[in-house]
């Protein structure tokens, strides 16, 4: 008995210990990275280390390649002028970009199929030159190949300089759920060239102005201020307004990554995804017609409603959200919010549950108590829900009778 008593008790014995992990999360801001007298992108590859150069694996989006059809030549001399130090191991490798490469595994598989190819291991790099659904689905392939290369993004669109290019999260759709595969895997460097913007359509360089408002909702009055003083500018796309809002939004979802001790999301607080449980549900209703950033306009003006109408936001401070949304060029509503499924509800409200499951745990949605101060409510009132999405209607429907009284 005495026996079996001690291989019990060896087998429940545990050994357990705290391991702490620290990493560097770099953004760095330039312009014209790709001309051979500009040291940045040379710099964070050699790192200060000593060793052979560089071998380096290129993905380059392929709206930004035809945009600029000299860039991938242009790419190609940069490393020849830093052969030295650096080894480009192909031409770059074009590649779709938008929300249609996130929506297969293939993308992902192909990329790994030239990380094997060209024997990128991992003290290689992988480079993205790219918008962000771009540099999500390359950022997975290196997260999960060897299990983890080097990776460093250049984010190419105001979004993803912004935003969702200076994170820590990679992934690709599934099961008709946005980024449900995925990795949080922090990437060697960031660099955003500001001049890579030049070529963007209108919709594409307004997009990532409301994830400036977003952070500046709930982290930043004065952002807040900032946005509104600049909003005539940023219309316009001025480059200096358009790169103070860039260079602040990036900080501060940087400050929340390395401050807010959940960098990888293992609670249930999602603060920066402000206006989302909805967009996420509203690009896939729309089948991502509605853009990224046009999904969230809607997003935080619907949540910005409901928290008024539940008596946490005051009216003017919704107000002067709305406003400044529609005057950076937003559309604050979508037909696709009333879009009803089999059951004769709206499927948008799935949204709410897919943000719970995205997570984990209890539902968590962030709302606001005023400009620059978000808390967090575990429950939506789901006929307020609805009524806030009635308003948003009947707000569209007062400004389309005022532009057809103008133009009467």
């Amino acid at each position: 008995m005495a026996l079996n008593f001690c291989h019990a008790a060896r087998m429940s014995s545990r050994i357990e210990r705290t391991v702490t992990v620290s990493w560097r999360h770099q953004v760095l801001f330039a312009q014209n990275i790709f001309d051979a007298e500009n040291a940045t992108l040379r710099d964070v590859l050699v790192d200060g280390e000593e060793r052979e150069a560089r071998e380096v694996l290129l993905i380059l989006d392929e709206a930004l390649a035809q945009a600029r059809p000299t860039l991938a030549r242009q790419i190609t001399a940069y490393f020849k002028a830093h052969a030295d130090m650096l080894k480009l191991a192909c031409a770059p490798i074009v590649m779709e970009g938008g929300e249609r490469t996130k929506n297969s595994y293939f993308h992902v598989s192909e990329v790994h199929s030239q990380i094997d190819r060209y024997h990128i291991d991992r003290h290689s790099y992988l480079i993205c030159v790219g918008g962000g659904a771009l540099l999500d689905m390359v950022g997975l392939a290196a997260a999960t190949a060897h299990r983890g290369i080097r990776h460093i993004r250049i984010p190419t669109t105001t979004l993803s300089q912004d935003d969702s290019g200076v994170g820590v999260k990679n992934g690709i759709n599934a099961f008709g759920k946005k980024n449900f595969i995925g990795t949080f895997a922090p990437p060697f460097a960031v660099i955003n060239d500001f001049g890579l913007l030049a070529t963007l359509e209108p919709r594409d360089k307004r997009n990532g102005f409301v994830e400036a408002v977003k952070v500046a909702c709930i982290r930043d009055a004065e952002f807040f201020d900032q946005i509104e003083n600049d909003a005539d500018a940023l219309c316009h796309f001025e480059p200096a307004a358009m790169q103070r809002l860039i260079h602040r939004c990036a900080e501060l979802h940087m400050n929340h990554i390395a401050t807010s001790g959940d960098p990888f999301e293992m609670g249930s607080a999602r603060p920066l995804d402000f206006g989302h449980w909805a967009a996420h549900k509203l690009e896939q209703i729309s089948e991502y017609r509605i853009r990224h950033g046009e999904a969230v306009a809607v997003g935080i003006a619907l949540d910005c409603i409901y928290a008024r109408e539940m008596g946490h936001l005051a009216a003017a401070d919704c107000d002067r959200i709305l406003r400044l949304l529609e005057r950076l060029g937003f559309s604050l509503w979508a037909s696709d919010l009333l879009h009803e499924g089999e059951d004769g509800k709206l499927v948008v409200l799935e949204g709410l549950q897919e943000f719970r499951e995205h997570l984990g745990g209890k539902l968590t949605v962030t709302l606001l108590s005023a400009i620059g101060k978000g808390f967090e409510v575990h429950e939506m009132n789901v006929p307020k829900v609805l009524a806030a999405i009635h308003e948003l209607h009947d707000r569209a429907a007062g400004e389309d009778k005022k532009i057809i009284k103008a133009h009467g």
